[in-house]
C-alpha cells in the first residue's frame, strides 16, 4: 500500500487485521495515526513513521508479528500503550530524542528485541513497558527519567546489565522480577526505596 502525499490522517483501525499486507509507505504529510491503525498486520516487515507524526498511539502496531524494524522520527514525543505489543520479530529500537514517555506495555512481549536506545528526553517508563522482552541483553536508563513503572522489565530473562542514571527515588514492585540472567545493576544515589 502506498498512501499518497497530501493525506494527513490515518484513522482508527484503518488497516486493522490486514494479515496479507506486506508493506506500507506513509508520506510525511501524515501527522495523525489512529488507535489500532495497523494492529494485527502480521505480514508487514518494516514501518517508517512519517516525520510529521507527534505520537504513536495505543496499539497502533500491536501484533505485527513480522515487523523487524521501525523508524521513529524526532517529531514523536510519546509512544502510547501497547504500541508495539506482541511484535515478536522486532530486533532493535532507537527511540529518538524528544520522546518523553514510553507507554504501558509499549514493547510487551517483543521477544526478539535485543537492544533499545532510550534518549535523555524520556522522563517516564510506564508499567510493563518491556515486560517479557526475553532477548533484551542490557539497558541504560538516562538521567532524565524520574519514574519507572512496576514490572517494566519483568521477565527479561536475557538481561545481564542495568544502569540507571535517572533521578529515580523508588524502584517499583517487580521492576526486574524474573530477570534470571541479571548480573549487575547500577542504581543512582537518590534511590531510597526498593519494593
Amino acid at each position: 500500500v502506498v498512501i499518497p502525499e497530501g493525506v494527513t490522517d490515518i484513522g482508527h483501525r484503518a488497516f486493522a487485521g490486514c494479515k496479507r499486507l506486506t508493506s506500507i509507505t506513509i508520506p510525511d504529510s501524515v501527522t495523525g495515526i489512529g488507535f489500532e491503525a495497523f494492529i494485527g498486520c502480521s505480514s508487514i516487515t518494516e514501518i517508517v513513521i512519517p516525520n510529521g507524526a507527534t505520537s504513536i498511539p495505543c496499539r497502533a502496531f500491536a501484533h505485527c508479528e513480522s515487523l523487524t524494524s521501525i523508524e521513529i522520527p524526532s517529531s514523536v514525543i510519546a509512544i502510547g500503550c501497547y504500541a508495539f505489543d506482541g511484535c515478536t520479530s522486532l530486533t532493535s529500537v532507537v527511540i529518538p530524542e524528544g520522546v518523553t514517555e514510553i507507554g504501558f506495555r509499549a514493547f510487551f512481549d517483543c521477544s526478539s528485541l535485543t537492544s533499545v536506545v532510550i534518549p535523555s528526553s524520556v522522563t517516564k517508563i510506564e508499567r510493563f513497558a518491556f515486560f517479557d522482552c526475553t532477548s533484551l541483553k542490557s539497558i541504560v536508563i538516562p538521567e532524565g527519567v524520574t519514574e519507572i513503572g512496576g514490572s517494566a522489565f519483568k521477565g527479561c530473562t536475557s538481561l545481564t546489565s542495568v544502569v540507571i542514571n535517572g533521578k529515580i527515588k523508588k524502584i517499583e514492585s517487580c521492576t526486574f522480577y524474573n530477570c534470571t540472567a541479571l548480573e549487575s545493576i547500577t542504581l543512582p544515589t537518590g534511590v531510597n526505596k526498593i519494593d
